[in-house]
């Protein structure tokens, strides 16, 4: 089990000292490590649920094999499922890692719970990069338009990533120091 991560970006260190050996690494950005690879754990399941969320409904596979096929490739996005799939899978993992460690430095509303947090904070983060993908992806680097039943999917599985990955990372943060205790339903 990674270790209890608990950084206070108010009380941080994290600012780069001068007078600080540049090789010393603070207490607290060691602790980010396990913040990273926590989140992308998080990020890789949350993606594989948004991921078989949307493949039945929206029939079709992410846009990262069109972003493939138009800046990598010289076919036709049909030509690069697997490729696509890959890419939208590290894609979702980096990302996820990236919101580990913001959930971690934010210290925000300590007064509920790691899990609730997370739900909270992974939604507002999965529309995030939904309003990211839609206006910069999807528009701006391969000028596609979504129709509106398919733009209002396409955020649903971004809500739907946010989610996961808000529930997988604050239900391994803080306040779980034994998940076999912590989580015994038995009565």
């Amino acid at each position: 089990m990674l270790p209890r991560i608990r950084v206070r970006l108010r009380d941080s260190e994290l600012p780069i000292n001068p007078e600080r050996d540049p090789s010393e690494l603070s207490t607290e950005t060691l602790e980010l490590i396990p913040a990273a690879i926590r989140g992308l754990q998080a990020g890789f399941v949350a993606t594989v649920i948004m991921t078989a969320f949307r493949l039945p409904i929206m029939r079709s596979l992410p846009p990262s094999a069109n972003f493939w096929a138009k800046y990598v490739g010289d076919g036709d996005p049909d030509e690069y499922p697997i490729h696509g799939l890959v890419l939208h899978l590290l894609y979702g993992t980096i990302a996820g890692s990236v919101f580990s460690v913001l959930f971690v430095l934010l210290d925000a509303e300590r007064a509920i719970e790691p899990e609730q947090r997370g739900i909270l904070w992974g939604g507002v983060y999965g529309m995030g990069l939904s309003a990211f993908g839609s206006h910069v992806m999807l528009k701006g680097l391969l000028d596609t338009r979504l129709e509106s039943d398919e733009l209002a999917l396409f955020h649903t599985a971004h809500a739907v990533y946010g989610l996961a990955l808000g529930a997988w990372v604050g239900s391994r943060t803080e306040g779980v120091d034994d998940p076999e205790r912590e989580y015994d339903y038995e009565t």
